[in-house]
């Protein structure tokens, strides 16, 4: 990891160095290829982190009520694409499995990861079978997986491939095994996936034959309630004029980041008053003569005071005050809400600007 890290923050530096020293020359043609240089690495590092606090359980999940056999049929053009034409793509959805509560982008990233697994242990081609059914796990079984007794949604992904012995499927969730070729895998999918079904209430096992194929099968959390039609954000306004003189209380602790959300916010025309830390949040909260129209806060905040604590006290003071939290791993004070039916709304980092106003409008909407 270290290895990798060095190299991606190689690229980065090295990148912004070129940049630099184009600019002090007077040299402006050609910057763009430092800039998207710096940006991909941004982006490996990025991807390398979320798979580190995945496998830790650490990642910062937004679960809802899903549809999983409509997010199924949703990705069957690019599982197709992605497993090639020697497969066969088989679907098997139940009707009457309801909605899971799941984090919808996660699962997307595991049912992607396990169908480039099947490919890749189906050389000469295969059938890859996608099943949807529910189960009642009682508390015996519930007790002995560690997970909490009732219904389930159960997520089987079956190939035809060459298998797994026992030994390796007793290491098959362990971060960093692997057995394909050096620089062909991290080790880290099925530990990926282990964590975020881990993390959702759920759980993961694999039951494999050499020779035969191997079948992954996922449990997650059924969801009671109906799910709700969801309506789409509304349109984007070039340059974000709809956040036009928006009254911004923005809380974080890192300068950097502070400065950049600042500057992003006020190039869409929003008016920012920045603080860093949740003590002096407050005293401006405490002033009555200070609007505000959202407050965004990092969790972790120093001096006593987190993110969950100041937006529970700026309810009290200023009530129906939209919050969005930006957090880099699943810090439990947010989610320990028991009893309570709030929607929490999380910005993970690092974050693009594109996310950034998508996750901004959905809170300023209550979405």
């Amino acid at each position: 990891m270290a290895h990798d890290f060095n190299n991606i923050l190689a690229g980065i530096g090295g990148a912004l160095d070129l940049l630099s020293r184009r600019l002090e020359q007077g040299r402006t043609d050609g910057l763009d290829r430092y800039i998207v240089a710096a940006r991909g690495a941004t982006d490996r590092a990025a991807a390398l982190t979320h798979r580190l606090l995945a496998f830790s359980r650490r990642q910062t999940l937004d679960p809802q009520p899903a549809d999983i056999n409509a997010l199924i049929f949703g990705m069957q053009d690019l599982i197709g694409g992605t497993v090639g034409p020697g497969i066969v793509l088989d679907l098997n959805l139940s009707d009457v499995i309801g909605p899971a509560l799941v984090d919808t982008n996660q699962l997307e990233n595991a049912l992607l990861n396990l169908a480039i697994n099947a490919r890749d242990a189906m050389p000469d081609g295969g059938t890859l079978r996608i099943a949807t059914t529910h189960t009642q796990l009682d508390t015996v079984q519930a007790k002995e997986w560690g997970i909490r007794p009732g219904l389930y949604l159960l997520l089987s992904i079956t190939d035809t491939g060459v298998g797994m012995s026992a030994d390796v499927m007793a290491r098959a969730f362990d971060p960093f095994f692997t057995t394909k070729p050096l620089g062909k895998g991290t080790g880290l999918g099925l530990s990926m996936i282990y964590g975020f079904a881990r993390q959702s209430g759920g759980r993961v096992s694999i039951s494999s034959i050499p020779g035969a194929g191997t079948s992954v099968h996922i449990w997650l959390p059924s969801h009671v309630a109906a799910l709700l039609e969801t309506s789409a954000l509304p349109e984007r306004e070039a340059g974000g004029a709809s956040l036009r003189n928006l009254r911004v209380l923005l809380v974080d602790d890192e300068e950097t980041l502070r400065f950049t959300i600042r500057e992003t916010l006020e190039e869409w025309g929003a008016m920012v008053q920045e603080v860093g830390d949740g003590a002096a949040a407050l005293a401006l909260l405490n002033d009555q003569e200070r609007l505000f129209d959202v407050m965004i806060t990092d969790v972790g905040l120093p001096g006593g005071l987190n993110g969950r604590q100041l937006a529970d006290a700026a309810r009290e003071l200023r009530s129906g005050l939209p919050v969005l939290f930006i957090t880099g791993y699943a810090e439990q004070a947010l989610f320990n809400r028991d009893g309570s039916d709030e929607k929490i709304h999380i910005l993970p980092k690092p974050f693009s600007t594109a996310h950034l106003e998508e996750k901004l409008r959905a809170t300023l909407g209550g979405r």
